[in-house]
């Protein structure tokens, strides 16, 4: 087969009219390039049609992948930010566990955005709201600047990038990183340790968990950031988007139910616990993660800094013995709460800002692709009852 083909092969080949190659072209789906002999038409890439006619071929309409892609398996984004490979995290080609062996916050920012000038993520500016430190009074103030933020449509890269630091910042600040002037210079993590009252060992602590935490590929809650970015909608939008997602215990407040198993076991002992979980086949929360089957190179690298109470170090040990399953970044993440007292929602105040750089990476990875995510729905409901003859038209009176 050439290189490049007429319209009227691409249709024989297809088995469409003009228009729907027409329509893959503007999609991306087909490369198009103008004819040599007649400036006047176009030549089509002989390679994009047969790999569509192919996946024709395959019976893999429009209804039949939306099925076997939604609810079948999972969706597929691409996407430059992060990936897995060989059991380790990486943030567009460098190893997560690497980074945060030194790097700041700030510095997995500017590599997850792109960008080419420092990132400061900056407290904002004005007095502190009268609303304590929290996941109410981050969600509160997103949700009010969701209200009253501009669309992303028409705006430069640069005024994106700005709006996205500002809203990291914020974000640190609702969940307690101090606002004070004289540490305004402060990278977040310190920011955060100051607000907590924690020494440097604990904000080194902090930094390396901002870092480790920063990405992790299309979960839920990204996908969810880029939907909304689909949309035009604006920067805090997308993040709010994504964080009520995050929110649910299944995914970003997961470390909720490993600190539940913490007081139990101070309680009952490590021991009783974990035969207790497994007797009934319940599975113990902060262990195990499909993704890292060797374990979590994040949990690990947290917990080398820490020295967990005996009573969860028992736990470790007990359910890596009789299971084989190694601990989550979440089971780290509450250890370290618990080890050093941090405040009760820190867990998630550490998890919720660390990954609005993620989030909004995502959506703003998905401005790019100027095209909206509108999934097709596949009906399961009542039969639908069609009417005999075509629709009645209510006459006009007279007047």
């Amino acid at each position: 087969m050439p290189q490049w083909i007429t319209l009227e092969a691409a249709r024989s080949i297809l088995g469409v009219q003009p228009q729907t190659i027409y329509a893959y072209v503007s999609r991306g789906r087909i490369g198009a390039s103008p004819d040599p002999q007649d400036p006047r038409r176009s030549l089509y890439r002989a390679e994009d049609v047969a790999s569509l006619a192919q996946r024709k071929a395959d019976g893999r309409s429009r209804e039949s992948l939306a099925a076997t892609t939604m609810f079948g398996s999972e969706p597929s984004v691409p996407t430059a930010i992060s990936t897995f490979a060989r059991g380790r995290l990486y943030y567009r080609g460098m190893e997560a566990v690497a980074l945060a062996g030194n790097s700041t916050l700030e510095e997995a920012a500017r590599l997850l955005w792109g960008c080419e000038a420092a990132v400061v993520l900056a407290s904002p500016d004005g007095d502190a709201p009268a609303v304590p430190p929290g996941r109410v009074r981050a969600f509160s103030e997103l949700a009010l600047l969701t209200a009253t933020s501009p669309s992303t449509r028409g705006r430069l890269p640069r005024v994106l990038l700005d709006e996205a630091m500002a809203l990291v910042g914020r974000l640190g600040a609702a969940f307690g990183a101090s606002t004070a002037r004289t540490h305004h210079a402060l990278p977040l993590h310190e920011r955060l340790a100051r607000g907590w009252k924690q020494p440097a060992a604990v904000a080194d602590l902090i930094r390396q968990t901002l870092v480790l935490l920063a990405d992790h590929e299309i979960t839920s809650s990204a996908f969810s950031a880029r939907i909304t970015a689909s949309t035009g909608a604006s920067l805090s939008a997308c993040l709010l988007a994504g964080l009520t997602t995050f929110s649910g215990p299944l995914h970003g407040d997961a470390s909720l139910r490993v600190r539940a198993l913490f007081d139990e076991v101070e309680r009952g002992g490590a021991d009783a616990v974990v035969d207790r979980y497994l007797s009934a086949a319940i599975p113990l929360p902060g262990f195990g993660h499909r993704l890292y089957p060797d374990g979590d190179p994040r949990a690990a690298a947290l917990l080398a800094g820490l020295t967990p109470p005996p009573a969860i170090s028992r736990l470790i040990e007990r359910v890596a013995a009789l299971t084989g399953q190694q601990p989550t970044i979440d089971l780290a993440l509450a250890t370290l709460v618990a080890q050093h007292r941090l405040p009760a929602d820190a867990a998630f105040g550490l998890f919720a800002t660390a990954r609005s750089v993620g989030l909004l990476a995502h959506a703003m990875e998905q401005l790019a692709v100027d095209s909206v995510i509108r999934p097709r729905g596949r009906y399961v409901g009542p039969s639908i009852e069609v009417p005999a003859g075509p629709p009645r038209l209510g006459r006009r009176r007279a007047t």
